[in-house]
């Protein structure tokens, strides 16, 4: 006898078999697992991703990984209600008109974290919406681009140094 079949034949607390339960609910059962499902991937997703409340007043995080706090120092239930605006983009509304304001969009600008340090990330937004159609969520996914940017900025600046090499006095003479 497999287990599902034993499960049929034990009487739960209510005194109805265990799976009957989920054969009287078959679809909250599915949502349920579904849900589980759904978190459990946001959770180990590497990329920092927060959902948004796209109804709430100041666009409150609902929910952040491990990533995001791993980026950005803050704990979920330190941002869980707090507007994603001013917790990374230090209030900057037109930018947040932007971020918002296109969905499916990715967007290179400044971010803050807890401790004050400035990143420079991508962030790309995605629209949830419900059955018939409402926004309900957004969802933020980011990358920090910080160490790729100083990178870059260091090359320009090598590539701005004139091509000269020193002479046996130390002194700069032009290269080849």
């Amino acid at each position: 006898m497999t287990f599902p079949d034993r499960a049929r034949r034990l009487p739960a607390a209510s005194g109805r078999p265990v799976c009957a339960r989920r054969e009287a609910a078959p679809a909250l059962f599915r949502l349920l697992a579904d849900s589980a499902l759904s978190r459990a991937a946001l959770s180990a997703c590497g990329l920092p991703l927060a959902l948004v409340d796209a109804d709430g007043p100041g666009r409150p995080v609902t929910y952040v990984n491990a990533a995001f706090e791993g980026l950005f120092g803050y704990r979920e239930a330190e941002v869980r209600g707090r507007g994603v605006v001013d917790l990374l983009f230090r209030g900057d509304d037109a930018l947040a008109q932007r971020l918002f304001g296109e969905p499916a969009s990715r967007w290179k600008l400044p971010a803050w974290s807890k401790d004050g340090a400035a990143l420079q990330v991508e962030a790309a937004v995605g629209a949830v919406r419900a059955a018939d159609g409402r926004l309900t969520h957004w969802v933020l996914g980011i990358v920090d681009r910080s160490e790729l940017e100083s990178l870059r900025a260091e090359i320009a600046a090598l590539r701005s140094i004139p091509d000269h090499a020193p002479n046996r006095d130390g002194e700069l003479s032009p290269g080849h």
